[in-house]
């Protein structure tokens, strides 16, 4: 497994999202933002993580401790139930390494350790073969396709994915 250590999100990680920031890795939240946005998604992940109601981390390899992705969780509600959706990103000079499915499991265990127990789901879009391929070594169980607005009038065709932090019956961690 590769060896991946996750840092909660902090004032110094503005230039991570920044550099996050390309078509390549914002496809699917419909493209690059302004500057601005993305100082404004940077206060929304301090605040919510303030908030505790959701849980960024940067991504962080040996040798880099600048970190080379996000990966993080959050509350939301989806068919009218509350769970954690995840989401994760790493820069294109670090793919193909088996980072992405290391940090998404460890963020798993970390949330775990913090005693969350929703359900986590992820919605790649279906013609994301990378990002389907990240859930299924992380553990995750695909549920089916599913038309998930990320955004107010923008929907992806995505698979749902979904990680039980908690097993079936008993209410013990679960393992991935």
């Amino acid at each position: 497994m590769t060896d991946v250590a996750l840092i909660p999100w902090s004032e110094d990680d503005l230039d991570l999202l920044r550099r996050a920031n390309t078509p390549e890795l914002m496809d699917q939240l419909g493209g690059p933002e302004t500057d601005d946005e993305v100082r404004a998604r940077h206060e929304r992940y301090l605040r919510l993580g303030r908030e505790g109601a959701a849980h960024q981390f940067r991504i962080v390899i040996p040798d880099h401790p600048e970190g080379v992705g996000i990966v993080g969780y959050w509350q939301r509600e989806w068919r009218g139930e509350p769970v954690l959706e995840a989401g994760w990103s790493v820069e294109a000079a670090h793919r193909g390494r088996g980072i992405a499915p290391a940090a998404v499991i460890e963020m798993l265990r970390t949330a775990r350790e913090r005693g969350d127990r929703l359900p986590v789901h992820a919605f790649p879009r279906v013609d994301n073969p990378a990002s389907n391929s990240v859930c299924r070594k992380a553990g995750f169980r695909l549920v089916g396709e599913a038309d998930f607005e990320i955004a107010p009038g923008r929907v992806l065709h995505a698979n749902d994915w979904v990680a039980d932090l908690v097993r079936a019956g008993d209410g013990a961690p679960a393992t991935a």
